[in-house]
């Protein structure tokens, strides 16, 4: 099963002159996207060709609104979405496709167990794509007026792939926001990184494997990955540690992480890097070392959950051991999150939406009230957080 993106981030959006331009008369949308589509030099033909036959599609907006996967916690969500299959598979995939792993490696720097992560977690290794008509997935979501800016220049980049070959209007189905193929890229995005890793003249990322990893492996690139380097690592930390010093928001070198106490589950912590200790349920559950390039993840995806495991999972395709889940404190219920994240905005935090979800915003102003009541603070939400703030 495709997890969604949870408030898309990819970083290569071509910027919108019309960005307010959203709502109102579906037609007269229409014809506004058709005349800014000339202005930017799209032949006319093309731009009323790609928008013939473009309807609003309610399901899309339905699913725009309702994530309520990413409420699970690491542990429970890491344990949906790992399995024995998926890590069997990913094992073969590996080795079916050694040669393109390889390149990506080579050209780009980024680790196969990375990309496998992607591929397995956004489409089951190219089972699951998505049947969303993908012109108007992204044109109800550009007529939507809660994130214009974000998708109204993807629809003028799917006209440009359109042109090229690589699309079509009618035909061309993919996730409900509007991301194409094996990795889910949207089209900005594969105008921008696309790859024509088979040879066959065009960039195809639904039906060809290699096309689809070495467009990814390019994005990613594009996006910072620092080749050599680790993202993420399994840790012992020890119960004397300053919980306040964890977190992304902050940054040490492993050197003096290691002065506190800090050591690699196994092997031995990456020599002079900077990176942040990872609790993402607490002090007492499981940690990780989060290095550099674990942040480009969420240059791909802003969910905190899924961010987190598919980064673990990416290392478990890379040899690394199940986690120690330890014993975390029990956390909120989905009503009780909300009542938490109205809490800490009322004390001026900005928690983002109220939504239920631990993201990472979250998380900085639970663990801001946790240092000031004098609680361990370790960013995780329990009730005796809640209980305190009521």
């Amino acid at each position: 099963m495709r997890i969604g993106h949870a408030l898309l981030v990819c970083g290569s959006l071509l910027p919108s002159a019309a960005t307010a331009d959203c709502g109102g008369s579906f037609p007269a949308f229409l014809d506004g996207l058709r005349a800014e589509a000339e202005s930017r030099g799209i032949d006319g033909a093309v731009a009323a060709g790609f928008l013939a036959g473009a309807r609003l599609d309610p399901a899309v907006i339905r699913a725009d609104r309702a994530q309520g996967v990413f409420r699970k916690d690491f542990i429970a969500f890491s344990r949906a979405l790992i399995s024995r299959g998926r890590l069997e598979t990913g094992r073969a995939r590996a080795a079916e496709f050694a040669d393109v792993f390889d390149r990506a490696a080579r050209d780009h720097g980024v680790p196969r167990g990375v990309l496998l992560a992607l591929w397995a977690f956004e489409t089951d290794y190219g089972q699951v794509q998505g049947d969303f008509n993908t012109r108007d997935a992204l044109v109800t979501l550009a007529h939507d007026c809660r994130r214009p800016g974000l998708f109204r220049p993807q629809v003028f980049a799917a006209m440009e792939l359109w042109r090229r070959g690589d699309f079509d209007p009618d035909r061309t189905t993919g996730a409900w926001a509007g991301e194409i193929g094996m990795v889910q890229m949207l089209p900005a995005d594969i105008l921008k990184n696309g790859v024509d890793g088979d040879g066959d003249g065009h960039v195809r990322l639904k039906t060809s494997a290699p096309d689809a990893l070495l467009s990814g492996a390019r994005m990613l690139a594009g996006l910072g990955w620092r080749p050599g380097e680790p993202w993420l690592q399994e840790i012992v930390v020890p119960p004397t540690l300053d919980w306040s010093l964890t977190g992304l928001g902050h940054r040490m070198t492993t050197g003096e992480w290691a002065a506190l106490g800090v050591t690699a589950r196994e092997g031995s912590l990456a020599p002079g890097l900077p990176a942040s200790v990872l609790l993402p349920m607490g002090r007492r559950g499981p940690a990780f070392m989060a290095y550099p390039n674990f942040d480009v993840f969420f240059e791909w995806n802003q969910s905190f959950v899924y961010v987190t495991t598919a980064a673990y999972f990416a290392t478990r395709l890379e040899g690394a051991p199940v986690y120690l889940a330890g014993d975390p404190e029990p956390g909120l219920s989905g009503e009780q999150m909300i009542r938490l994240q109205e809490r800490l905005q009322a004390l001026g935090h900005d928690v983002g939406a109220i939504d239920g979800i631990l993201g990472e915003r979250t998380r900085k102003a639970v663990q801001a009230e946790q240092q000031r009541l004098g609680l361990p603070a370790d960013a995780w939400p329990t009730p005796a957080l809640l209980a305190a703030l009521d």
